[in-house]
């Protein structure tokens, strides 16, 4: 890997006219300012669709794009929607936040009126963009109708010739509701061709895309209705076992996550085949992609179900086998391993045979009791190094809230005192992410910003305030890019 630099901004976040980011002008003035601030990479979170808390760490599948993401304004161009219709939506709705309630209302009731004026069913494009995908495409798209016509319910719930997919059910409820599948299919199709068009519009500016791929597929999803056989549930598609944490200084309770679990043997008797076709359908969308939680598959924390996280059990993952499957089918991987939180020897171990870099985050360099792994100079090339994350705080709210402890090693390492203001503090991490040796640099955008505490993307565990943050139009200036520039040509990152 090339020494340079990037910058974090999930595509929710971009300012729009309509509510919630998405593949618009915002999107592309974005990119501009990307190219004109020397900056080699764009990093976004999951793309999915979201459900339930709104979080694209649980997706209703994880080969389909995010419905919100598509541009209001390409349709009004399209003569799909009017300028009146797109506006009127827009009521109530802040610059400053998501209101995920008023889109979930609106949004798919304005791209229900763009499907029908659209006569998409005679598009050659879409009809060869719904043959190519499928694989995927049609299973996803009756989840989804069935579910609507269910009034959301989860497929749990359903009865059970549908739920256990009878194939005569399958026939009558593909029948049944043939439009409303047509109408998932015409909101993938419109989503892959702005989205195409955008990584194009980065990719020529020499702006490469890193995604974002959660190891876990959410419960509620197509890909676990689809595929019971490849996840840990019982005859009845309930889960045998789920995901999470076990408890930790910071929770104490342990985290309960919810996704169901791989049956790793099946998916080694078959290849992987599952889990190539996902990462090959995700370098159609990035450049590199960021795995998340990659110990999982060193070890993974199964919770029985209905228990509570103190009561799981660390099991045997796939290790490489996985990884080794799909470079002999896809070639070799461009490939963020996310390696945060305790890890193992044999995690470590793993790490290094993939040959994958690994993460480092400036926010946990700084333990006054102990030498860090975080710390910038026990780094070596082969690493991305961020501030935060979109799990952290933003760095201008966390060094308010620091250990007085930490706070003067941390102040003392960037040669700072502790008279130094929060903005200048700021500024000296993010410039010691980029003076690190660290191949790669990727820094917030909430963070060259200096946002505080109401800017943070997510806080784990949690519901309620996550991932709503929007960035105010004009925030990213001139004067801001210009000092991005200099930094990155300062440090070598061009």
């Amino acid at each position: 890997m090339e020494r340079k630099s990037g910058i974090l901004m999930p595509v929710a976040s971009l300012p729009s006219r309509f509510g919630i980011g998405c593949f618009d002008k915002a999107a592309y003035d974005f990119v501009d300012m990307l190219e004109k601030s020397g900056q080699s990479y764009w990093q976004i979170l999951p793309m999915g669709p979201t459900g339930y808390g709104d979080s694209p760490y649980q997706s209703f599948s994880t080969f389909a794009g995010n419905p919100y993401f598509i541009s209001l304004t390409e349709l009004i161009k399209k003569g799909y929607l009017t300028e009146r219709e797109c506006a009127a939506s827009t009521e109530g709705m802040s610059p400053k936040f998501i209101r995920y309630d008023l889109i979930y209302k609106r949004r798919f009731a304005l791209l229900k009126k763009a499907f029908k004026a659209s006569s998409i069913e005679t598009n050659p494009d879409f009809n060869r963009f719904v043959d190519e995908n499928s694989d995927w495409l049609n299973d996803y798209a009756l989840f989804m109708a069935i579910k609507d016509s269910l009034k959301g319910k989860s497929f749990l719930e359903w009865d059970d010739d549908i739920k256990n997919r009878d194939p005569e059910a399958m026939v009558a409820y593909r029948n049944k509701l043939m439009t409303e599948v047509m109408f998932y299919q015409f909101i993938q199709y419109e989503f892959d061709v702005q989205w195409t068009a955008l990584k194009k519009y980065a990719n020529d500016k020499g702006i490469k895309i890193i995604g974002d791929i959660p190891i876990y597929v959410a419960l509620d999803s197509a890909d676990t209705w689809a595929h019971p056989e490849l996840f840990m549930l019982d005859e009845d598609g309930t889960p045998t076992h789920v995901a999470g944490c076990p408890p930790d200084p910071f929770a104490p309770d342990g985290q309960l996550w919810g996704n169901p679990l791989y049956r790793w043997n099946v998916h080694a008797e078959t290849g992987y085949v599952w889990w190539i076709e996902r990462i090959r359908s995700v370098y159609r969308w990035y450049d590199m992609v960021r795995i998340d939680h990659f110990r999982g598959f060193d070890e993974f924390f199964a919770i029985p179900y209905g228990a509570t996280a103190k009561d799981g059990e660390w099991l045997k993952g796939p290790g490489l086998d996985m990884f080794r499957a799909a470079k002999r089918e896809l070639g070799d991987l461009s490939v963020i391993a996310e390696d945060l939180g305790f890890l193992t020897d044999s995690v470590r171990q793993m790490l290094k045979d993939s040959g994958f870099p690994g993460m480092k985050i400036l926010q946990f360099a700084f333990d006054s009791r102990e030498e860090s792994d975080y710390i910038p100079h026990k780094y070596e090339r082969n690493c991305v190094v961020y501030t935060g994350t979109h799990d952290n705080e933003t760095t201008y709210s966390w060094w308010k809230k620091i250990p007085p402890e930490d706070k003067n090693m941390a102040v003392s390492y960037l040669g700072a005192s502790r008279f130094t203001s929060r903005k200048k503090l700021t500024y000296k991490m993010i410039e010691l992410g980029m003076s690190s040796v660290a191949d790669l640099c990727i820094i917030p955008m909430t963070d060259y910003l200096c946002l505080g505490e109401s800017a943070r993307i997510n806080t784990p565990s949690t519901m309620g305030a996550n991932w709503i943050w929007r960035m105010k139009d004009g925030a990213f200036t001139d004067k801001l890019s210009s000092y991005i520039r200099k930094i990155t040509k300062l440090y070598g990152r061009e």
